[in-house]
């Protein structure tokens, strides 16, 4: 542990309790980020599929109409990608609170930039969507193809912002290397991350797709010249086949991975993952085996074996977490649990220090407002709360401030100022209700 604070910044934590038990906090941290990951990988994987067909259809028409299909899923899933955002966001502030934000200060302005991209970007894809009748049949096909690459590429940008953000509160070690955002993308293994990111979102998004035109009620009367079979096997094929080349990314992740957080669990729950991922592509590869009137038949298997992948790399991504901030997070508890030691051994002198003679109550209000305020909550209740709770009872003030409780668990208890003596304190305890009284 020493050496580890004195390589790492350590700051001291405030020990506030958590509104619910830590490992529902886990569990809702791994199930909201997966459920807000898919509809990410759906929206980014929608609009690279929406450029592609619409560049596609410059020369067959009906890839024109596929990708206007298409986009009218994208501004959906991104909606939900927005809303299912909330959930892990707040439960990574709760558990990993000075990891979490270390790194957003260190990733500086592009950590800012995130939510004026996210608009811009959503904006675009509202106009490519909404204009797809007037633009992007007329003259102005080339600014309609523009405005939805445009889009794409801000898709592709703002995850690398997550990636190089969550990454970094993985390794305290190596914050005082970081001098901004740029910076941060040389710490751990963002790139193969990111890479593996963009493969799944291609893979889901075909699977998606694949179930979204081969449904029973699907009406692609509007699509010219394709039929269910045709669109089911063709996203099957792209599902199938960037899941393929997951096998090639999938170690690479891996094994680029710093070891700060590899364990033997690590490991098993990958493997085992990846064991469920080759039964999955073997069931993808059959499928497309089949002809056009059972093709789609083991969709719903396939889809289940996808979400035990994908549940399977969530769990492993949590356990790494763990693993890799266990010393940080252990070294804050102790430097957190020497700093209230040190603060009582404070209070404690202070108590016994000899009481101040001659002061005025203006000079001896000084010893609290540095915690009191008139109106304004500070670390204690401002005078105008004081002043109701003590209404005409300065002797109750003077008793409070001589043996202090604990009455609210979110602030830390006050010190004992018995030191003062009765006079002194007699003195504060009016001057605050006399204060308290005239600032409401």
């Amino acid at each position: 542990m020493p050496a580890l604070i004195a390589t790492i910044p350590i700051p001291r934590d405030l020990p506030l309790p958590l509104p619910v038990p830590e490992w529902l906090l886990v569990v809702c941290l791994v199930v909201f980020f997966l459920v807000h990951i898919l509809f990410v990988n759906l929206m980014v994987g929608g609009s690279v599929f929406v450029v592609v067909a619409e560049w596609m259809g410059l020369k067959n028409k009906r890839w024109d109409a596929l990708a206007h299909e298409i986009a009218q899923t994208v501004t959906v899933n991104k909606s939900l990608a927005v809303v299912m955002g909330i959930g892990p966001l707040l439960c990574i502030n709760l558990l990993y609170t000075i990891q979490w934000y270390s790194a957003n200060a260190l990733t500086g302005h592009a950590w800012l930039l995130i939510i004026p991209l996210v608009i811009v970007a959503f904006l675009l894809t509202y106009l490519h969507k909404y204009t797809w009748d007037t633009w992007a049949k007329g003259r102005k096909k080339t600014l309609h193809q523009a405005i939805g690459i445009t889009a794409m590429l801000l898709f592709f940008f703002i995850p690398v912002i997550f990636l190089a953000n969550v990454n970094l509160m993985l390794f305290p070690s190596e914050w005082e290397k970081v001098r901004g955002f740029f910076s941060s993308l040389c710490i751990g293994n963002v790139l193969p991350r990111y890479l593996h990111f963009m493969a799944a979102s291609i893979a889901m998004t075909g699977l998606f797709l694949a179930g979204y035109f081969g449904r029973k009620n699907a009406d692609i009367s509007h699509l010219d010249d394709f039929t269910c079979p045709e669109l089911r096997r063709l996203f099957y094929k792209v599902c199938a086949y960037v899941t393929l080349g997951q096998f090639a990314l999938g170690p690479l992740v891996l094994f680029t991975l710093p070891s700060d957080g590899i364990t033997t669990q690590v490991y098993v729950i990958i493997f085992s993952g990846a064991a469920v991922g080759l039964l999955t592509l073997w069931l993808l590869f059959g499928e497309l085996r089949r002809d056009d009137t059972r093709i789609g038949s083991r969709y719903w298997p396939i889809a289940a074996l996808f979400s035990i992948v994908v549940f399977g790399m969530g769990s492993g991504r949590h356990v790494y977490r763990e693993a890799a901030l266990a010393g940080h997070k252990a070294a804050i508890k102790n430097r957190t649990e020497r700093y209230a030691a040190a603060l009582a051994d404070f209070n404690k002198n202070l108590a016994a220090a000899p009481a101040p003679a001659g002061q005025s109550a203006e000079q001896l209000f000084m010893n609290c407002a540095v915690c009191h305020a008139p109106n304004v909550k500070l670390v204690g209740p401002p005078l105008t709360e004081i002043a109701q709770i003590y209404a005409g009872n300065p002797e109750g003030i003077v008793t409070w401030a001589k043996a202090p409780g604990k009455k609210r668990p979110e602030l830390p208890q006050m010190p004992p100022f018995n030191h003062l003596g009765e006079a002194s304190l007699r003195k504060i305890a009016e001057l605050m209700l006399e204060k308290g009284a005239t600032s409401k």
